[in-house]
C-alpha cells in the first residue's frame, strides 16, 4: 500500500465473503481526508475512494454499493459507483470544538458511535445514537476522549453496549435501551491499565462471549498484539501477534474459503523515522486464520 493508505487504517468490515472494506482516518499527519477502500482477498487487489474529510467508520448497506460513513461530524451516504457524498445528520458534537467522529457499530437502522479529541487531551467528546426509527441523533455520553471499538451483546433479552475509551485503558458494559435513548451505569469488564498498548478496535467473537481487541503500542517493537478476552473473566484466551507492526488499530472477521480468518489493520501514525525504518510493517494489513465457525455467522449490513 502507499504511504498515505499505511497512515491510519482502521475498520475493517466484511462486505461478502472474500471481500473487506475499511478505512483510511486520514492520508498523513498534515492531511485533513481520508478514504473508503475495498479489498479483494482472492487476488489481493486494493481499490480506494477518496472521502471528503476524515472517515471514522463506514459500514456497507444494504443496497449495493452504498456505504453510511461517518466522516468528520456529519453521517451521509457513500455511493462508490459515482463518488456521490449525501450527508443526512450533520453538526455532530457541535457543542465542543476540535473533535471528529471515531468508531462506530450498526445494529438494524441504528448507529452508535463516539467522537475523538483531536488533542487526545480533554474529556469532551461524545458518545452518539442515531436512532433510525425517528432520525435522531441522541448523546449518550459527553466525556470520553477518544471513543473506539463497540460491541452490542443480547443478555436475557437486554441489550448491552461493550465500550472502549481507549486512553483509560478499560472496556466498559452499558445496559442500552434504543427507544428510550439512554445508557445504564457502566460496568468495567477489561481492566487493562497496567498494559504498555492502549486498547482500540474490537469485535465480539461470534458466540459473543469474548472480545477480540486489537493494542495499539506506542512505541517500536518486534511485533504487535490483537488480543481475544472472555468477557465473564476478563481472561487472555488467545493472542495474534503482528510481526515488526506494533500499532494495531482493528479487528475483524471476514469468511474466505470455508473458514472465518481474523483481519488485522495496524497503523504507522505517531511513528518516527527511526521507529518507521525498525518497523517495517507498520501499516500494513494482517490476515491470520481462526478456528472460528463461520456455518451461519455474516455481520450486519445498515439498513438503508
Amino acid at each position: 500500500m502507499s504511504d498515505a493508505l499505511r497512515f491510519l487504517p482502521e475498520g475493517p468490515y466484511q462486505n461478502a465473503a472474500g471481500h473487506f472494506s475499511w478505512v483510511g482516518i486520514q492520508h498523513g499527519s498534515d492531511v485533513t481526508f481520508g478514504s473508503l477502500n475495498r479489498f479483494d482477498m482472492a487476488s489481493g487487489e486494493n481499490t480506494s475512494f477518496d472521502l471528503p474529510g476524515r472517515p471514522g467508520f463506514a459500514f456497507p448497506c444494504k443496497t449495493a454499493n452504498k456505504y453510511v460513513i461517518g466522516c468528520e461530524r456529519s453521517l451521509g451516504f457513500f455511493d462508490v459507483t459515482n463518488g456521490s457524498w449525501e450527508p443526512f445528520c450533520e453538526g455532530v458534537d457541535q457543542a465542543v470544538e476540535n473533535t471528529i467522529i471515531n468508531d462506530g457499530l450498526t445494529f438494524g437502522d441504528n448507529l452508535i458511535f463516539g467522537c475523538k479529541d483531536l488533542e487526545f487531551a480533554t474529556k469532551k467528546a461524545g458518545l452518539y445514537l442515531y436512532r433510525g426509527k425517528d432520525s435522531k441523533l441522541i448523546c449518550l455520553r459527553d466525556d470520553q476522549i477518544c471513543s473506539n471499538g463497540k460491541s452490542i451483546v443480547d443478555i436475557d433479552g437486554q441489550l448491552f453496549l461493550v465500550d472502549t475509551d481507549s486512553p483509560t485503558r478499560t472496556v466498559v458494559r452499558y445496559p442500552l435501551d434504543i427507544d428510550a435513548g439512554t445508557l445504564g451505569d457502566p460496568e468495567v469488564v477489561l481492566d487493562l491499565t497496567d498494559d504498555p498498548a492502549v486498547p482500540d478496535g474490537s469485535i465480539l467473537t461470534p458466540d459473543g462471549k469474548s472480545l477480540i481487541v486489537s493494542m495499539f503500542l506506542p512505541s517500536a517493537a518486534p511485533y504487535g498484539e490483537t488480543r481475544q478476552y472472555s468477557l465473564e473473566s476478563g481472561e487472555c484466551e488467545r493472542v495474534w501477534r503482528t510481526p515488526l507492526s506494533p500499532q494495531n488499530t482493528c479487528p475483524a472477521l471476514v469468511e474466505y474459503q470455508g473458514k472465518l480468518m481474523l483481519i488485522i489493520t495496524t497503523a504507522v501514525e505517531h511513528m518516527s523515522q527511526d521507529d518507521q525504518a525498525v518497523c517495517s510493517n507498520a501499516g500494513k494489513l494482517f490476515i491470520a486464520e481462526t478456528d472460528f465457525d463461520p456455518a451461519g455467522w455474516a455481520p450486519p449490513a445498515y439498513e438503508a
